[in-house]
């Protein structure tokens, strides 16, 4: 997946707030927009380069969004939208083994007070599929999420009554990185989510993680892990 704009590169000064940092950009400091909620403690460390797309717009306080950073020689992706594009790219294109058969019926679909990412038909099947941005690797493994999501845990709960209903369902872990062999659930940063996780898998819902292949401006799939 081809991303738009030729990005500029950077250094971290610091994080200001959830969604913002100040980044040095050809020696002088800039407010970027920083597309991701969680904590990415491990990735953004002073002084690390990083990857800015510009996004022009007299709506706009910032100039840039922070997009990527290296993780030594390892490219990451931070853009927690991006999944989202990634997956409903591959699904349009019939990419994506674990769903073969089915076609891309709706984004943002409503289900018991949730929404989730996209509904999928095949025949009377009907699928529910959720897409997670997962940037946290320690040791090859990686890891989501990386602070509390209760929205995320909400969503485990109804994709599992989705499936007592006759619904199929999955979520699909992006990982935004080529360096994980395995995934798992961050039990210590989020116990909650883990275990709906655990019950997801265990009562139908199924449970997808890739990693990909990131260069600046594409990411792609790379290697599906357990």
């Amino acid at each position: 997946m081809r991303l738009t704009g030729e990005l500029r590169e950077g250094s971290f000064i610091r994080r200001v707030t959830r969604f913002s940092a100040l980044v040095d950009v050809a020696g002088g400091k800039e407010y970027v927009f920083l597309p991701n909620p969680g904590r990415l403690r491990e990735l953004l460390l002073p002084a690390v380069r990083v990857l800015l797309a510009p996004v022009p717009s007299s709506r706009r306080k910032t100039r840039f969004d922070l997009v990527m950073v290296y993780a030594g020689q390892n490219l990451v992706s931070i853009d927690a939208r991006l999944p989202k594009k990634l997956v409903a790219e591959l699904l349009q294109n019939g990419m994506l083994p674990e769903f073969a058969g089915y076609r891309l019926f709706q984004k943002e679909a409503p289900y018991r007070g949730s929404r989730f990412d996209f509904l999928l038909l095949s025949g009377q099947d009907r699928c529910f599929v959720e897409a997670k941005s997962v940037t946290l690797v320690r040791q090859i493994l990686a890891y989501f999420p990386d602070a509390i999501t209760s929205r995320g845990a909400k969503h485990l709960h109804h994709l599992i009554s989705a499936v007592e209903e006759g619904y199929k369902a999955g979520v699909l872990f992006i990982i935004q990185r080529h360096d994980a062999d395995a995934f798992s659930p961050e039990e210590e940063n989020d116990p909650q989510f883990a275990a709906e996780l655990r019950e997801a898998a265990a009562r139908g819902v199924k449970i997808i993680a890739y990693t990909c292949q990131v260069k600046p401006g594409e990411i792609d799939l790379f290697s599906k892990v357990k």
